[in-house]
């Protein structure tokens, strides 16, 4: 055999080798992406399911429903106790807020001004405190700002119960049968809030 046609098929061989590894390059990136496509479907196509395990009565957070609202007793700032259906009968708002919190600072003055004009007719507003940190400056932020709606220390279940409060303010307007009606993330106008009062009352 020449030198030229002994260079000619190890060109030939050399190419085919190439084409061997670029199929299966191809091959197994398809594989990679159908796994992901069928782990991911639910994602990917907007299943309405929830995927995973949630607490029970796990509410979806700043989500309008018609679900009865977590149960909880919590401690109050002055030493008792709040259990949320013990309030049935009443309109109530639940906040989860923070001292160190600028748009729940800005909001509370607003909760305030509903408490005095609602109170009497069978309003309530229960003001869950997220401090940590912060906690020894919850009573005197009461008492500086004059809140007049009872404030409770939140939990970690509490908060998994009403959908895990990824930011604050959030709200929950509940009901006189202790169903949540609306639920917002963020300060929002007092008229929303009153809308809703005067709609359940």
């Amino acid at each position: 055999m020449s030198q030229k046609d002994s260079n000619q098929k190890n060109k030939f061989a050399g190419l085919t080798q190439k084409h061997r590894s670029w199929i299966y390059t191809s091959f197994f990136i398809g594989v990679i992406l159908l796994l992901f496509i069928f782990n991911n479907t639910d994602y990917l196509f907007g299943r309405s399911e929830e995927n995973g395990p949630y607490p029970p009565n796990y509410v979806p957070s700043a989500q309008k429903s018609s679900a009865l609202a977590p149960d909880f007793t919590l401690p109050t700032t002055d030493g008792k106790t709040i259990k949320l259906s013990d309030l049935k009968g009443k309109v109530v708002i639940v906040d989860f807020w923070a001292t160190w919190c600028p748009p729940c600072r800005k909001g509370i003055p607003d909760l305030i001004s509903l408490k005095k004009k609602y109170g009497a007719k069978g309003f309530e507003i229960v003001g869950v405190s997220v401090d940590t940190d912060t906690k020894d400056e919850v009573v005197p932020f009461i008492k500086e700002k004059g809140m007049n709606y009872p404030v409770v220390y939140g939990n970690m279940n509490v908060y998994q119960q009403y959908g895990g409060i990824r930011a604050i303010p959030t709200s929950f307007v509940i009901d006189k049968q202790g169903k949540i009606v609306a639920s917002y993330e963020g300060l929002i106008p007092i008229s929303t809030y009153e809308g809703h009062i005067k709609k359940l009352l």
